[in-house]
């Protein structure tokens, strides 16, 4: 795919590859250098909406996996073998693809390459670092809403790795910090909770 394609491109792109069902291999394969942002976009990106168990502790821990292989300076990201032999139905993302664009277009108005230090591939181990953290709190996130402004926070530093945007990778690490006080404070009321009715 062409390097200069923004997200919303490389999504369409996607959406377009030929076939009734698109293994995940072909996905990454396609991607190819930007394959940890966007993986990172279309990990965070079901997060944005209320969801039920398990989605968020699935995306949090695939997105965990991912982000230690950025901390560990990977070039491109290794999956295993059945995760990528795996397929995913062309109508189930050609509906998750319409879905994410119009956010996508309109973020793309605001984002342009600033701060690109922050998008660089020097970066990405400190990125993989706050993506293990988001990650962490994805997997403890209170139900339906607590994942909310996690998955924002990391569509938002996915995005800004695309577009070498380092504004939105700092919005993105707000809302990050949000949404694990939120995590925190779900997690501290649960174990509170147990403490009283054991002692």
């Amino acid at each position: 795919m062409s390097s200069s394609l923004r997200t919303s491109g490389l999504l369409t792109a996607l959406a377009g590859l030929p076939g009734e069902r698109i293994a995940v291999g072909t996905i990454v394969a396609a991607l190819q250098d930007r394959a940890y942002a966007l993986l990172v976009v279309l990990l965070g990106l079901p997060n944005c909406l209320p969801m039920p168990p398990p989605i968020p502790l699935v995306c949090g821990l695939v997105l965990a996996f991912i982000a230690l292989q950025m901390l560990m300076g990977r070039r491109m990201p290794w999956l295993p073998k059945a995760l990528l032999s795996r397929s995913i139905g062309k109508p189930e993302l050609n509906r998750a693809v319409e879905r994410a664009l119009p956010a996508l277009v309109r973020l793309e108005r605001f984002s342009k390459p600033r701060l690109t230090m922050l998008g660089s591939p020097y970066a990405v181990p400190v990125l993989g670092l706050l993506m293990l953290v988001l990650a962490l709190g994805l997997i403890v996130a209170a139900p339906l809403i607590g994942q909310i402004p996690l998955g924002l926070a990391v569509c938002l530093v996915g995005l800004g790795l695309v577009e070498r945007d380092g504004v939105l990778i700092i919005i993105g690490a707000v809302f990050g910090a949000a949404g694990l006080l939120l995590s925190a404070g779900f997690a501290y009321a649960i174990f509170s909770g147990i403490h009283e009715l054991l002692f």
